[in-house]
């Protein structure tokens, strides 16, 4: 499989302008660990609650572990496919890996058979790193039964556990000595080679993988941390999953960088959170808003003490005025910031310690300097200030490409070079935008991007689904929720959410992306060409809503 490369997507004359104005550089991520190993060797950089990893600890550990790989046949260019939760030992992987010139491809931890199965043939993994039981779902057995139908899969490794037919992640390590490692590796990849396949969290049938340089990804965090005042001693609070964009930025690499420490959680918990960031002394949070929304709704002063947080940066929906004025309240000494990105570009724009706080209650922030943002047309072409279009992208941190898949890539590119995101904003005068919709057919829970095309098209093999359609019903928390409308076929009126539910759990599907609400209805409405009108489900699960809580 033969991917794009850097001077494939930029021209000569951007990479140098690139380099000109320090977005990207020569160094690697395996470099900068070293000059933290320099600089700070015992500081402890990553805690999960249960491990405590210093700089130095992590690049002698992941050197062995790299040697180890090698060994285990694992080459520069190949894919190693990683589904864990927030644990250390992820940390030691993406060094490891990246160090070795392999490509990482990590994968959420709630995601099953059907979309690991699919990114694990479409990456053409070589071999995957998983747990083996995690909140009661086995891991190690799923690999086993993608592995019997994907040969190029030659190796299953287990953390934290044994499997029949895994190889146990500590015996991957290899018995030498740090510098004997580096040199049986021998010399590493450069900063603009393939680093990462992170794939989207599906906005079609199929998630598509994003394939980043460690320079993207890198100059993302250069920048969040400009706009954080990020410096040292900073703590980062990561509840998110590392095994995706948010994470991997934010809770591995950004406080990597800068010398900063990172507390990664296993599974998130509002109240237990507290604990965590009273406990480790965190600074600084980037999460989808929902992280911030059950926080706050459990959040005793009397007994809660987030006094450390300076900066807590939403994403993933717009924030809500009024929780951003119960936030200051609760946590008088922590900004509130709002930030809107995406998987094909890191971050597209956010707020920034120097704006006027107002500002996230407005905007989701401006666009980050060296890159350029514009709000275009149908046809790629820029709209009046004010005026809702497509929020369009052009800079250093964008993906090379989807992989496998040139048709999709090329359609996402204006006739002037700048990437589609398919969410609707409005621009103001200043150059702030507010997201305010999507061309895209998703339902966004949490933070989440769930493609409702993939929960309609399992759908359609069930035996009592004449015809369905999926949308987003408003949630305080969550923000959507997945409601389902189905028309059921002749003698099968009486189907239940929970008969569905099982059916999708046996394809495959993530618990997250289940429905959540069943509406059986005798038809759907639809437009004069057949397309369902799904605005008007919207509408009417949106107004049953309402009622219902008029009603209580």
């Amino acid at each position: 499989m033969t991917f794009a490369r850097v001077t494939d997507r930029y021209s000569a004359e951007e990479i140098e302008q690139f380099y000109a104005t320090g977005r990207w550089r020569e160094e690697t991520l395996f470099d900068l660990l070293e000059q933290q190993v320099e600089a700070r060797p015992d500081k402890v950089f990553l805690t999960d609650g249960t491990r405590a990893i210093t700089f130095r600890e992590l690049r002698d550990s992941a050197l062995r572990l790299a040697a180890g790989l090698r060994r285990a046949g694992v080459g520069r260019g190949d894919r190693v496919c990683v589904q864990i939760p927030n644990w250390a030992e992820y940390g030691q992987i993406a060094v490891a890996l990246s160090r070795l010139g392999a490509v990482m491809v990590p994968i959420m931890p709630i995601y099953r058979l059907d979309e690991v199965g699919y990114i694990v043939r479409n990456c053409g993994a070589r071999m995957a790193i998983t747990c083996h039981t995690f909140k009661k779902f086995d891991h190690a057995a799923m690999f086993g039964r993608i592995q019997q139908d994907v040969p190029d899969l030659e190796t299953v490794v287990v953390v934290r556990g044994e499997a029949e037919g895994a190889t146990p992640f500590t015996e991957l390590f290899a018995d030498v000595e740090p510098e004997a490692a580096a040199a049986e590796i021998g010399p590493g990849v450069g900063p603009d080679d393939h680093f990462v396949i992170v794939y989207s969290s599906g906005t079609t049938s199929r998630p598509k993988g994003c394939l980043h340089t460690f320079n993207a990804m890198a100059c993302g965090s250069r920048l969040l941390a400009q706009g954080f005042g990020y410096t040292d001693t900073d703590v980062q609070f990561g509840p998110s999953p590392v095994t995706h964009t948010t994470g991997l930025v934010t809770s591995i690499l950004l406080p990597l960088m800068h010398g900063a420490a990172s507390h990664i959680m296993e599974v998130w918990e509002p109240r237990a959170g507290l604990e965590r960031i009273r406990e480790f002394g965190c600074t600084v949070a980037v999460t989808a808003t929902t992280f911030l929304q059950m926080l706050m709704d459990v959040y005793e002063p009397g007994r809660h003490d987030a006094g450390s947080m300076r900066l807590w940066v939403a994403a993933g929906a717009p924030i809500p005025a009024a929780f951003v004025e119960q936030a200051r309240e609760l946590l008088p000494d922590c900004r509130i910031l709002s930030l809107y990105g995406r998987t094909e570009n890191v971050t597209t724009t956010m707020c920034t310690i120097e704006d006027d706080p107002a500002r996230s209650l407005t905007s989701d922030g401006r666009v980050l300097p060296g890159s350029s943002v514009k709000i275009v047309d149908a046809l790629g072409e820029e709209v009046p200030r004010g005026q809702e279009g497509d929020i369009a992208y052009r800079g250093p941190m964008h993906m090379l490409e989807y992989i496998g898949n040139p048709t999709e890539t090329a359609a996402l590119f204006t006739p002037d070079g700048y990437s589609r995101s398919g969410d609707l904003g409005v621009m103001d005068e200043d150059g702030y935008i507010r997201v305010t919709g999507r061309l895209k057919d998703i339902v966004i829970r949490g933070g989440m991007n769930i493609s409702v095309r993939q929960v309609e098209d399992l759908l359609t093999g069930h035996p009592a689904v004449a015809a369905c359609a999926v949308v987003g019903m408003p949630d305080r928390r969550l923000g959507e929720r997945i409601c389902l409308y189905l028309v059921p076929r002749p003698g099968h009126e009486d189907v239940t959410l929970e008969e569905i539910k099982e059916f999708l759990l046996g394809q495959g599907l993530a618990i997250q992306k289940m429905p959540e609400r069943l509406e059986v209805v005798p038809e759907l409405p639809m437009t004069a060409t057949g397309k369902i009108q799904k605005h008007r489900l919207r509408a009417d699960i949106a107004a049953k809503l309402n009622d219902a809580e008029t009603t209580v």
